[in-house]
């Protein structure tokens, strides 16, 4: 059975306003998968859905077999993590050593536990000389791996990341798929919201678009990126690998060795 599963799932707003509709969507521990789509077209409605951020109108979001609607957000936050598009929308301590501990603190950890479940995430997030740093003394994009290791210390069973490549360069970005993929090893879900289509190329074996507020295709990322109606659709582009070779009248490239190859 899915750890995470979304049956027929729709969110309007109480001014009417429709933001999603009829999601289906599953999730099994042990795997990542981005989330891709026009701005609108629902994806951070869907993903706080996910962790009782918000309550669905239609259908049910199921967490470990259990209908959100049943649970309270704190509940649902210790299985299902988010980290924030932007950190300043989640920083609030004077050291990121007191900020990662914060949320430990309220699960009543002891402080030998809350002291080793901070300096692991640090370690894992490439923040330990920076402990007793305020966060803001950081750079912005230094902040995010700051919310990420907060959410990491929490030790949810899933992990949302919206926009974790924003502000970040190249460095950073292999930092951040270091760490998916270590979530990954530990069989946590992550879950990616992104613009950066070649971040989705390089990490990612399954994408679901989203347009229009609905779910429009799950599948690998060749048959996405691949399949031109459905970019048109959702207002997408290409990876640059793949508009290369579809200038030199190549299909279902995906890499530069694929395009080599060929």
């Amino acid at each position: 059975m899915a750890y995470l599963e979304l049956k027929n799932v729709g969110f309007s707003y109480d001014n009417g306003y429709e933001a999603v509709r009829n999601i289906n969507m599953s999730f099994e521990l042990g795997e990542s998968v981005a989330i891709i789509g026009e701005n609108g077209a629902g994806k951070t409605t869907t993903v706080k859905l996910m962790n009782r951020l918000l309550v669905p109108t239609k259908g049910e979001v199921l967490v470990d077999g259990k209908s959100t609607k049943e649970c309270t957000t704190a509940q649902i936050s210790k299985k299902v993590g988010y980290v924030f598009q932007n950190p300043d929308d989640q920083i609030f301590q004077d050291s990121i050593y007191k900020e990662i501990a914060y949320g430990l603190k309220k699960m009543k950890l002891s402080p030998d536990e809350i002291d080793k479940k901070v300096r692991e995430a640090a370690e894992i997030c490439d923040l330990t000389e920076h402990l007793e740093d305020h966060p803001y003394n950081l750079p912005y994009s230094k902040r995010k791996f700051i919310t990420i290791a907060v959410i990491i210390a929490m030790d949810p069973q899933v992990v949302i990341l919206d926009e974790p490549t924003a502000g970040q360069d190249r460095t950073s970005t292999e930092d951040l798929k270091r760490i998916i993929n270590h979530l990954v090893e530990k069989n946590k879900v992550v879950i990616t919201i992104t613009h950066d289509m070649e971040f989705v190329v390089d990490q990612f074996e399954r994408v679901i678009v989203m347009a229009e507020k609905e779910v429009r295709k799950d599948a690998s990322p060749k048959e996405i990126f691949w399949d031109k109606e459905l970019l048109e659709l959702s207002s997408l582009e290409q990876p640059y690998i793949c508009q290369l070779a579809d200038m030199m009248g190549i299909t279902d490239v995906m890499t530069i060795n694929d395009l080599l190859d060929k």
